[in-house]
């Protein structure tokens, strides 16, 4: 259930990955009024699509209470499977895309659709490397925390809750 959402929040995201699969990072920057906040993480042999879903969840689960949020992302497979219904419907067909085909990332797509039923998201499309300062940050973190050797291997387990943020 949503709550009555008072604080309008800005989150910026991106992921990373060096081959695919391969090591890979996720950054987000939260803005709520003069406050801006910083994160980012990683995770070994993962893909680029997943540190891009992960950026979004870890921003997303670092707000505390119900928030209005507008969410930028350079990811078009987050924000169209988000905006156009995609991943609603890949969740009531069991997480299949179609009578053949299972749907990819469906324990992060499952952990996203959760946090957007407590949070009203708006998800935005931004192009990428085109000088949007919180953008070209995310795009350094992720690169960054995709370049260290000491994350964990991928597996569902690693999706957890961080501390929340701006009480």
């Amino acid at each position: 259930m949503k709550e009555n959402k008072s604080k309008s929040v800005t989150i910026y995201t991106d992921g990373a990955c060096i081959g695919n699969p391969g090591p890979g990072g996720y950054a987000a920057i939260l803005i709520y009024g003069d406050q801006r906040k910083e994160i980012f993480g990683g995770l070994n042999n993962t893909t680029n699509n997943r540190m891009e879903l992960l950026a979004a969840i870890k921003g997303l689960e670092a707000l505390k209470g119900g928030c209005d949020v507008t969410l930028y992302s350079d990811s078009q497979y987050l924000v169209d499977s988000m905006k156009q219904g995609w991943a609603k419907r890949w969740q009531a067909r069991g997480w299949n895309r179609n009578k053949k085909d299972p749907a990819l990332n469906a324990d992060l797509w499952k952990r996203l659709l959760e946090l957007c039923e407590f949070h009203e998201v708006n998800f935005q499309w931004t192009r990428g490397h085109v000088g949007t300062p919180e953008n070209e940050r995310c795009d350094y973190l992720a690169n960054q925390a995709a370049s260290r050797t000491d994350w964990p291997d991928d597996t569902i387990t690693q999706i957890s809750n961080q501390p929340k943020l701006f009480d």
